[in-house]
């Protein structure tokens, strides 16, 4: 079967579009993905433009011929975005100069702040014991300028430029009232400290700076969590392939240099590098990583087989089907980055909640100039109760409200052995109402285990045992431990291994090598015995967690509806349903088919938790709702997850969601917090009853209470 069996559109979109991938390091939330998207969907034969915000990826699909990427460069720059060609390397380099740009500019606001107020205190609260006279009070205003305001203009850089590049966009984002208020602050405590003036907020300024840039770096940090499983998916490939030049000579090829047509040879140990059918040659082949297949099965000529897969015995001679870009792992690839795209579309509360809040709050600041000066008031005095309600209903509560949630939940779960590796993942889990959960290696312990040891058979197989590499005789000579091996071992590809043992010639492997016509019964087996003798049978099974029944009963209890997709035999997972009480499942279920039945939930209303560990879950885990996936799962899919659990618990699987629903609700708490917050405090400033430094000690007030709340869910059972 060719790879355009299984994705059919893939050769035709190959020949008629091209893709193009940037870096846009100003790509921060949900209205700037949109603004990208559509600014770029609006130019000719852009056909799908998709912003990932984990890794500030833009990917880019264009007809041929179309916009070249410096065309689309100078586009995301007159949308305001700069961006650069997409390489992992620079991205992560980028992330990592973001988070220390961040560390720097709260501990210059922090010095800033203590340091101001050590000259601005003596204004407010007469530590001298009395009235500063009006040269004492100008020079501690001067000194408090000196301190401050240059540790404002320098904290303040992140949120002047994002609020620049937003302006020059044409819109406005939540950094823009910051950045206006702070610089309108720093205006009018200059102007005041060289009249001769009373008040001067330059600790206002930096203070708030500060609490704003916590909140700022407490969801860098989440973010940072979060790591694209593209790249360890390809990475699974073999970089170098023994192709098979005009003279059958065996060379050594980058795997990118291998073409459809040619010949190669995958030697026993080897993954197979793309996608291939076998011309001469039988082996038995590792699948699992691909269809959560737990057993070997055997290939020979005529059959395909996927790039990824491991060869465990024989040599085999195989003619490439596709490029290594265009073979399945790759494909499986370009699923689990568009589902992490997907997921980026999801619009966090915090998104929401800015996008009424920058609106409401600019209205408010030009209605209490305006409307003051109108009234009488001069133009200072109009201007400082319109910065008063800048400060006063800065977002800083807002900013705090999610994250502070977000890293007490994220703590309270690591503690119990769960990473959450993004904020918005939290959010997501909240919302479930339907779990798929893989079977091997998730609802089971993933590795097979003999039923019902008979100590004695044990010992008698063990020698030949522990002479395969097969996993069911890996774990039959676990099971019996350390000792000798067979002599004369032969191994037999794809049936079993034969070899003497105290002087007898013995088997072990199908029930066929040894003669009998071996009916399966449900259980993986093998068989034993020596010639001329009685044989002896042994089944194997992949061992159930033992909480698996009781998490099931769990969720199911907290009103989710539970399946099983698995890649396994048919008779293998309804073995395991059965025992955990799992209604509905399929079998012998592809990767595709997996993210399918995702896709095909999702549309129904449902919002799907997945649950896996194999390279065929990673698809689906990239494309749920949201994903969870075991410790002793592949890299890939524990990159595609969400969550990852530690453990052999499955328990954790109905905690985090516990967890995940307590910060939901926190998290909503401290929004109708600071709506209330708000709905008090800026008419009190639009009357003049608060000054800016007032203002400012309630917005800090506001953020200790929303962060004190936050605590709560760690303490949340």
């Amino acid at each position: 079967m060719a790879l355009t069996d299984t994705f059919p559109d893939l050769a035709a979109r190959e020949t008629t579009s091209t893709r193009f991938d940037f870096l846009v390091p100003g790509a921060r939330c949900a209205a700037c993905m949109g603004k990208i998207e559509r600014g770029l969907m609006d130019l000719p034969r852009v056909t799908s433009a998709r912003v990932n915000l984990t890794n500030r990826k833009l990917s880019v699909e264009v007809q041929r011929p179309g916009p070249d990427a410096q065309t689309l460069i100078q586009a995301l720059a007159r949308l305001g975005y700069p961006a650069t060609p997409f390489d992992p390397g620079e991205a992560a380099a980028a992330h990592d100069a973001e988070g220390r740009a961040l560390i720097l500019a709260m501990a210059v606001a922090a010095f800033g702040a203590m340091n101001a107020m050590m000259f601005s205190v003596p204004l407010w609260a007469g530590l001298f014991g009395q009235e500063l006279g009006p040269a004492t009070r100008t020079l501690m205003m001067w000194f408090s300028g000196i301190v401050g305001a240059p540790c404002a203009l320098f904290a303040g850089r992140p949120f002047f430029r994002s609020a620049w590049r937003s302006l020059r966009a044409g819109r406005a984002n939540m950094d823009v009232p910051i950045s206006v208020g702070v610089l309108l602050t720093l205006a009018i405590s200059l102007s005041e400290t060289i009249l001769r003036g009373r008040d001067a907020y330059f600790d206002a300024a930096v203070s708030l700076l500060f609490l704003l840039l916590i909140g700022r770096w407490l969801d860098h940090q989440l973010r940072a969590r979060a790591r694209s499983a593209a790249a360890d998916l390809l990475a699974l490939q073999a970089t170098i392939a023994t192709r098979l030049d005009a003279h059958d000579h065996p060379v050594e090829t980058p795997i990118k240099a291998i073409a459809a047509g040619d010949r190669l040879i995958v030697r026993p140990g080897d993954r197979i590098p793309v996608d291939c059918r076998v011309t001469s040659g039988a082996s038995d082949i590792d699948n699992s990583l691909l269809t959560g297949e737990s057993a070997a099965i055997r290939v020979g000529p005529g059959q395909v087989c996927r790039a990824g897969a491991l060869s465990l015995s024989g040599l085999l001679q195989v003619t490439a089907l596709a490029r290594a870009e265009d073979s399945a792992l790759a494909a499986i690839a370009r699923l689990v980055e568009a589902g992490a795209q997907a997921k980026s579309r999801y619009v966090r509360l915090a998104d929401k909640a800015a996008a009424v809040y920058v609106p409401v709050v600019h209205t408010l600041a030009a209605l209490t100039f305006a409307g003051g000066w109108a009234l009488g008031l001069g133009p200072r005095e109009a201007l400082i109760r319109a910065v008063a309600v800048l400060i006063i209903t800065c977002p800083c509560a807002l900013g705090l409200a999610v994250p502070a949630v977000q890293i007490t939940a994220s703590a309270r779960l690591f503690r119990k052995g769960v990473l959450v590796k993004s904020g918005a993942a939290l959010e997501r889990l909240a919302e479930v109402t339907h779990v798929i959960f893989d079977k091997t290696g998730v609802l089971t312990e993933g590795r097979p285990r003999l039923i019902d040891p008979v100590e004695a058979l044990v010992a008698m197989a063990a020698p030949l045992a522990r002479a395969s590499r097969h996993p069911l005789s890996r774990a039959l000579a676990s099971e019996a431990g350390d000792g000798p091996i067979a002599d004369g071992i032969i191994e037999h590809h794809g049936e079993g291994v034969e070899g003497i043992i105290d002087g007898r010639r013995a088997r072990l492997g199908r029930a066929s090598f040894l003669g009998l016509a071996g009916e399966r019964h449900g259980e993986t087996e093998l068989w034993f015995g020596f010639d001329g003798d009685t044989r002896y049978r042994f089944c194997f099974s992949d061992r159930v967690r033992p909480d698996a029944a009781a998490t099931i009963r769990a969720l199911k209890a907290r009103g989710l509806t539970v399946e099983i997709l698995s890649g396994d035999v048919p008779d293998a997972v309804k073995s395991v349903a059965d025992a955990v009480g799992i209604a509905d499942w399929q079998g012998a279920v592809l990767p595709i088919d997996k993210l399918a039945a995702v896709e095909t939930r999702s549309r129904s209303g449902s919002k799907v938790l997945m649950v896996g560990d194999g390279l065929n879950d990673t698809a689906a885990l990239a494309g749920a709702h949201a994903a969870m996936a075991p410790g002793t799962a592949l890299d890939a899919s524990q990159n595609a997850a969400d969550l990852v659990f530690t453990g052999d618990s499955l328990m954790a699987v109905t905690e985090a969601l516990d967890v995940a629903r307590s910060a939901r609700k926190r998290a909503l708490e401290n929004f109708g917090f600071a709506a209330l917050y708000n709905a008090v405090a800026a008419p009190a400033a639009m009357l003049g009853l608060v000054n800016p430094f007032i203002a400012a000690l309630a917005m800090s007030g506001s953020s200790l209470v929303v962060t004190l709340n936050a605590l709560r869910t760690g303490r949340a059972r």
